[in-house]
């Protein structure tokens, strides 16, 4: 399998096309109060290590890998039912609210799981940090469909080689490469936007 798409760059590219080509394919990062966060979670998740609990085996950090649908990536956490079948566990930072980028993310590591164990994954769960509570994500017809479409849509942004327009929306209020981006000119930001309010983050 050559160069495989990393999970991380599907969300990434889900949430804005921009934001993905700064970060995988210039190489430009910078950390918030949000992305920080992030950070820390994953780092204490991808601490490694296995545990047992009611019967539900907990892996943490794993690798995956699809060689059909050449992705690949770690999970965060992934649990392991009594009978053996596996659902991913990812953890967000924020509060709990549906985005389709984290879904996406963790469909992705669902379809790794699927071709790693030979079995099928209808669900999974994002962890939100924030609300300290997790969230059931059913992995439809149209999710996976999401997941392939935005492979090759990173694909096509990497053979292109152009940096997409910006988002210029309520997007860049979370986005860290704000900065960098500039995606809007001064007397561009919508009415009553303020970059520097974290009231969303």
């Amino acid at each position: 399998m050559d160069n495989p798409i990393p999970l991380s760059a599907l969300q990434h590219f889900v949430f804005c096309p921009r934001q993905y080509a700064l970060i995988h394919v210039e190489q430009t990062w910078t950390e918030n109060a949000q992305t920080a966060r992030g950070r820390g979670q994953h780092e204490r998740a991808h601490g490694g290590g296995t545990e047992e609990r009611g019967g539900v085996r907990t892996l943490r950090a794993l690798p995956l890998v699809s060689r059909r649908h050449g992705l690949a990536g770690v999970a965060d956490v992934v649990e392991l039912l009594p009978d053996g079948s596996p659902r991913p566990v990812e953890y967000k930072s924020g509060r709990a609210r549906p985005r389709l980028a984290d879904e996406v993310q963790l469909c992705a590591q669902a379809l790794c799981l699927e071709e790693m164990f030979g079995v099928s994954i209808p669900e999974g769960f994002i962890y939100h940090v924030a609300s300290r509570g997790r969230r059931n994500v059913a992995f439809t017809p149209e999710l996976r469909g999401a997941v392939l479409e935005a492979r090759d849509g990173v694909r096509a942004l990497l053979g292109s080689g152009e940096l997409p327009p910006p988002a210029a929306d309520e997007r860049c209020r979370l986005c860290s490469l704000f900065d960098a981006c500039e995606p809007f000119a001064p007397r561009d930001f919508p009415p009553g936007y303020d970059p520097f309010d974290t009231r969303l983050l």
